[in-house]
């Protein structure tokens, strides 16, 4: 497990965690000797939310409202630990689509004309749902697609990666060229000092 931050402000909580939580303040002040399991207390509190008022109710409410007004503004102030997203490198080759993405995109532009109301996600269920009405045959051309354009990915994401490392390797050269000009300067001006 990660490490938690503990700056970050407290979660707000619910009125029925409010009811909850001042309910089982009550029940062990009224009866401290008393142990109820996880689950018979649990019951106990949902039957007695069930049971009180709407007015009762209200106060929770009100205090759950507050909590979450609490929370919007220190979550506001709070400047953590934000996740950071790796940079994705501009001259990396692009991961190549699946048999499906492939069968969508030809298929976008028919069932957008054919249904110009629809959502995007409504037009990739429906793309989802012929995909699966797909018998194994229909779905070949786009399999093998889909494998001409992985096989093409991992070529030159090859030629990529020998790049990358070529680059790596230069630099770490003339990184180390530069340190020993730097200490050859160093001793000629220590040497010519003395």
């Amino acid at each position: 497990m990660g490490k938690r931050d503990q700056l970050k402000p407290k979660a707000n909580v619910s009125s029925y965690i409010h009811f909850l939580l001042n309910y089982r303040n009550k029940f062990k002040e009224q009866q401290p000797n008393t142990y109820l399991g996880f689950k018979e207390f649990s019951r106990k509190c949902s039957e007695k939310w069930r049971s009180i008022s709407k007015h009762e109710k209200a106060k929770y409410e009100a205090l759950a409202k507050l909590d979450k007004a609490r929370y919007q503004e220190e979550m506001m102030n709070y400047f953590g630990r934000r996740k950071k997203r790796r940079k994705r490198d501009p001259h990396a080759p692009r991961r190549p689509p699946s048999s499906f993405l492939l069968f969508c995109q030809d298929h976008y532009a028919q069932l957008k004309s054919e249904n110009p109301s629809w959502s995007v996600v409504q037009v990739a269920k429906a793309s989802g749902k012929m995909w699966s009405a797909k018998t194994d045959v229909d779905k070949q051309p786009y399999e093998q697609r889909a494998a001409l354009l992985r096989a093409k990915y991992r070529e030159e994401l090859s030629v990529y990666r020998n790049q990358f490392n070529a680059r790596k390797t230069c630099l770490q050269e003339s990184a180390t060229n530069q340190c020993r000009e730097f200490e050859q300067a160093e001793s000629d001006t220590t040497d010519g000092s003395n």
